[in-house]
């Protein structure tokens, strides 16, 4: 009979209760069996087969950096922590490409690539402490998406434990290949719902230039809206086009002073890391933002100068950590409905009286609107963010362009997809995970099949 690895796991309920959840702290979380920290892919392989043996449901985690509460545990589930097996295996020059351990930090990996002269594009707010396995989980994007699009474009090939402890492989190394069905995509995005990813590879990038960049600042986020369709529709292709509301820069501006007029309703920042045609392109965007009713606009003559106009966008994150608790949106929309979808929001706020902060990956038209709230306003809080989610559906968009469904939209998954398309979902699930046992409860509960599932009684 197997048993869980020794070494790696813990039932402290002390460190039980440091594990308990992701960023996402407003979704429920129960209380955990055991956590095991990986440090192999045996200890992965070994709790698996023992999870399946004895019918207990397993919450992979990495960096816990999420947003919908993917990584939250159930009570009596197990917590299979992948953070320590966090090593660069290889980094191949000549092919372009990078194989990595699930725990290696995003921007490990960056720097790494880097000193070899190379790439690695995807670049979530969380870069810094996010790693590369919860990247795959969610198909993270990022601020440069836009140009280079998101973690599943880049990713080649990976080594996953299934629900029994077997090990597969999919994709390859090369550049190209389309033998059988195409495997990697189907767990790139899964949420740890159909296997455990410990291995990826990842295609690389030459490197691009050091970026420069200019912040333009409206009265408006509608101004500043048209300002992003005008610069785009004029065919130009930024690395980066980032929108920050007025309460975004109120929540920024309690953590460091930006420097930012007074007054200021909304600021569109532009990154360009098209080396010598960097000035011409931010050149093109000032004049899009002027056109759009800029009252300012400030374009950085260095990369050092870049980067601190940047600084207040990747601020945002820790800022909405500041207050007592928050809910934060993901929706994304067609380019010309952004205007509609900012405007929404704010109506939403005043209609439910909470405070939403918006700001998010303009050019892809995807926005991350945070309900800002103290526990007293959790049940309006709640309506304003499905209201939301709603608006985002209605305008023709997604619930969720990049943080992943977890816990936090999971009842909202029937109302993006159809009949069809969630009966596929729930047939894949049972193929990999026929006892229900991974991640259950999360993206497509495992209750729907009925197939045998696991008790999902949470705190």
């Amino acid at each position: 009979m197997t048993s869980l690895p020794v070494q790696a796991t813990t039932d402290d309920p002390a460190v039980l209760a440091a594990y308990r959840t992701d960023r996402a702290s407003f979704c429920p979380s129960g209380t955990p069996k055991a956590l095991v920290r990986a440090r192999s892919l045996q200890d992965v392989v070994q709790t698996l087969q023992w999870a399946s043996e004895n019918n207990v449901p397993v919450v992979p985690q990495g960096a816990r950096t999420g947003l919908s509460g993917g990584a939250n545990a159930l009570d009596g589930c197990v917590l299979l922590n992948v953070e320590k097996l966090d090593r660069i295996l290889d980094i191949d020059v000549e092919e372009q490409i990078a194989v990595v351990e699930p725990g290696v930090i995003n921007a490990t990996l960056a720097a790494a690539v880097a000193e070899k002269g190379l790439y690695y594009p995807p670049d979530p707010g969380s870069k810094d402490i996010s790693s590369i396995g919860g990247n795959v989980a969610t198909n993270a994007g990022g601020m440069c998406c836009l140009k280079y699009g998101v973690t599943g474009d880049f990713v080649r090939a990976l080594q996953v434990v299934l629900a029994d402890g077997r090990v597969m492989r999919t994709g390859r190394r090369t550049a190209k290949g389309v033998a059988g069905y195409d495997l990697t995509r189907l767990f790139v995005g899964s949420e740890g719902t159909l296997g455990v990813v410990t291995e990826v590879t990842v295609a690389l990038r030459p490197a691009a230039a050091r970026p420069l960049a200019a912040v333009a600042f409206f009265d408006t986020t509608a101004d500043a809206c048209r300002a992003v369709a005008d610069h785009l529709g004029g065919g130009f292709r930024p690395a980066a086009l980032e929108l920050m509301d007025a309460a975004t820069i109120e929540a920024v501006a309690k953590l460091q002073d930006l420097g930012f007029p007074p007054g200021v309703g909304a600021v569109l920042i532009a990154q360009s890391d098209a080396g010598t045609k960097a000035p011409e392109e931010l050149a093109a965007f000032e004049l899009s933002a002027r056109k759009c009713a800029a009252t300012e606009v400030i374009v950085s003559e260095d990369p050092a100068e870049a980067d601190l106009l940047m600084q207040g966008r990747r601020l945002v994150g820790l800022a909405f950590e500041e207050y007592p608790a928050s809910l934060v949106d993901d929706v994304c929309v067609p380019r010309r409905h952004l205007a509609e979808l900012v405007d929404g929001i704010e109506r939403i706020a005043k209609q439910y009286d909470v405070f939403i902060a918006t700001c998010g990956h303009a050019g892809d038209g995807n926005m991350h609107p945070a309900v800002l709230f103290d526990h007293a306003q959790a049940e309006a809080a709640q309506q304003a963010f499905d209201a939301v989610m709603q608006l985002g559906l209605d305008l023709g968009g997604t619930i969720t362009g990049e943080h992943g469904v977890g816990l936090l939209k999971r009842d909202w998954l029937a109302r993006e997809l159809d009949e069809a398309a969630l009966w596929s979902h729930q047939q894949i699930k049972n193929a990999l995970d026929p006892r229900g046992i991974l991640n259950p409860g999360r993206v497509i509960d495992s209750r729907a099949t009925g197939r045998a599932a696991v008790d999902q009684r949470s705190s």
